[in-house]
């Protein structure tokens, strides 16, 4: 297994543990049924994106296991890039984003829109329990060809009555690294 750092100190570039070459080429089974499109960076209007239609193969318990190890850290990850908005250190985030991110918006946009959001939506509650998905895009005007990761946390502001879904996805880069690919918050059903 190829282990890259991480931490918060070392989100430029923001790395993870791959988990197996299998994993790493094809979505599992069970997240590519619920997943859903990942979007490169936040937007008014996010636009919808087809992902890729191949079947996924079974998993060895190996890769199932490799698999959980890697939503860990995904998981932590996120949580990571999320505590750097909660900290007004948003633009941190942004600076060890994919090159394909940091190509879609501008980081004066980026941190516009997630301080925009953040500040309507007031105060953090708290954040529930993560989702991850997995995509891989074929490539269009939307979203970008490569494998994505989204993790989805049901989380509570002062000023929404509802939890909000706070999304941060990543993107397997072309040198084998996952980078932050886009952060947003939305209320439920959007």
């Amino acid at each position: 297994m190829k282990r890259f750092p991480l931490s918060l100190s070392m989100l430029v570039p923001l790395s993870l543990a791959l988990a197996a070459p299998a994993i790493a080429q094809q979505p599992a089974a069970q997240a590519a049924a619920r997943s859903t499109p990942v979007q490169p960076a936040p937007t008014a209007t996010p636009a919808p994106s087809r992902p890729a239609t191949a079947p996924a193969p079974a998993l060895t318990p190996a890769q199932q296991a490799a698999l959980e190890k890697q939503n860990a850290e995904m998981q932590q990850a996120a949580l990571r890039v999320a505590q750097l908005v909660d900290g007004n250190r948003a633009g941190e985030a942004w600076d060890g984003a994919s090159t394909v991110a940091r190509k879609a918006q501008k980081r004066d946009e980026f941190l516009k829109i997630v301080g925009a959001d953040r500040a309507r939506l007031g105060a953090l509650v708290g954040r529930g329990q993560p989702s991850i998905s997995r995509v891989k895009y074929n490539g269009d005007a939307t979203v970008p060809e490569g494998l994505y990761v989204s993790v989805t946390f049901p989380t509570r502001f002062a000023n929404s009555a509802q939890p909000v879904r706070e999304l941060v996805s990543f993107r397997l880069d072309e040198d084998q690294v996952w980078r932050l690919s886009g952060y947003s918050v939305r209320p439920p059903g959007a």
